[in-house]
């Protein structure tokens, strides 16, 4: 039968290197009072041995874990993933680890996420909410720990967050495809329960009464905008007719699902009608997608959420901040500009 695992201790570590409990502590801490070589051999002992400390025990003597917990509805989302990327980047230079909690979607794992957060002593959260009725449930949390909001979901409160102005991106989308000659433009894929997607449908809504157009809405069902769930919308709307000669797709996941769909039906992007999506996600650019879509920067959206909850722990009376980041278009060959 084999022997159960012994983890290896401090203690382990002084009785290899011939020095006292205390003297591997202070090295490990950082402590003026060892020598470099001292450190430098204990140091090269430790990473012999695989001694790794015991970070829930130091968190609670130093009153720090250096550790940052993010909590997000998806990791299968391509925009989230890319955001989550940018913020472990972000955190590494800072010298902070992240540790990532999914959702699903789901109010009671966004508890559960915040409450193994506090339990782990992480100094600060960042927190993508999955719908407007998050808050519901976590003031207790937010009043325990830092915590900085990135997205639209949570707006009105009195938090900190980091957005890209959603209602500016889909003005700016609609009025590009207006400037192309589109005047029957369908937005695809709007979400109800969802601000983040309130807001791009008000967006919408917003540029077509000023240019005297039709607001046509094909609103989701589905809990997340996925690629499938673009593909269903579509393939139902094409089996009606192409009443429309530009789909506007609130998200790029909804457009790649899209063009699936024009593909089974037979339909060519942008002869056949125009396709803009929202977010510019990495797949966007592929040569075979080619997708026009509107900029959600997410390096510039992590790196103001990381650096704002960093300020807060440094200066814990600092203010409560709100920042709305400008979305911008980047035209690729999805769209083609058309006599109506």
């Amino acid at each position: 039968m084999e022997s159960a695992k012994k983890r290896v201790t401090i203690k382990d570590v002084a009785r290899v290197v011939g020095v006292s409990y205390a003297t591997v502590s202070r090295a490990l801490s950082g402590s003026p009072e060892i020598s470099e070589e001292t450190r430098q051999r204990i140091d090269a002992i430790c990473r012999e041995m695989g001694y790794m400390p015991n970070s829930i025990a130091r968190a609670m003597v130093m009153r720090r874990s250096q550790i940052i917990g993010l909590i997000m509805p998806s990791i299968n989302n391509f925009f989230m993933s890319e955001l989550a990327d940018c913020i472990e980047t972000r955190l590494r230079r800072a010298g902070y680890d992240l540790m990532v909690c999914n959702t699903s979607y789901e109010p009671r794992l966004e508890r559960q996420a915040f409450e193994l957060l506090i339990g782990r002593q992480a100094d600060g959260i960042i927190f993508l909410p999955s719908g407007v009725e998050s808050y519901k449930g976590l003031e207790a949390y937010f009043a325990q720990v830092p915590v900085v909001i990135l997205g639209e979901n949570l707006r009105e409160t009195p938090d900190s967050y980091v957005s890209v102005d959603n209602t500016r991106g889909t003005r700016i989308g609609v009025e590009y495809l207006y400037e192309l000659g589109h005047r029957r433009i369908l937005y695809l894929g709007n979400r109800k329960g969802s601000m983040t997607h309130g807001l791009r449908a008000e967006g919408y809504r917003q540029a077509c009464r000023e240019l005297g157009l039709d607001a046509d809405m094909l609103d989701s069902p589905f809990e997340r905008s996925s690629v499938d769930a673009g593909y269903t919308l579509a393939r139902e709307y094409f089996c009606e007719n192409l009443r429309h000669s530009a789909i506007f797709c609130a998200s790029d996941s909804l457009a790649i699902g899209v063009m699936k769909a024009a593909d089974e039906a037979g339909l060519r992007i942008p002869e056949d009608f125009s396709l803009m999506g929202f977010d510019n996600i990495s797949f966007s650019a592929l040569p075979r997608i080619d997708l026009t879509t509107i900029n959600q920067p997410e390096r510039e959206m992590a790196e103001a959420g990381v650096d704002m909850l960093l300020e807060r722990l440094r200066v814990p009376e600092t203010e409560k901040k709100h920042r709305l980041i400008e979305p911008d278009l980047v035209i690729r060959s999805s769209c083609r500009k058309v006599e109506e």
